[in-house]
């Protein structure tokens, strides 16, 4: 399946822009997460900080994934 990937921040330093990226059906989002730090150096140190949004809605990392979704990996919030 192809999913689309977002990211923002310091994850889109390392990652770049968006892009498709294919998984094993049954992919979690943390198992996405795991497969592009394997790729990207400096992004494991990031897996604390980092949200992650399923089409627009924060989701664990156990979240199921599906064909088409929308992936973003989200920064932490900063305000002041």
């Amino acid at each position: 399946m192809k999913v689309r990937v977002l990211a923002f921040a310091r994850v889109r330093e390392l990652l770049g822009p968006p892009r498709e990226v294919e998984l094993p059906s049954g992919a979690t989002a943390g198992a996405l997460w795991d497969d592009l730090a394997k790729m990207c150096e400096g992004l494991p140190q990031l897996a604390q900080s980092t949200r992650i949004a399923r089409n627009g809605r924060v989701v664990r990392r156990e979240e199921p994934l599906e064909e088409g979704d929308e992936i973003a990996f989200l920064p932490p919030a900063g305000g002041g």
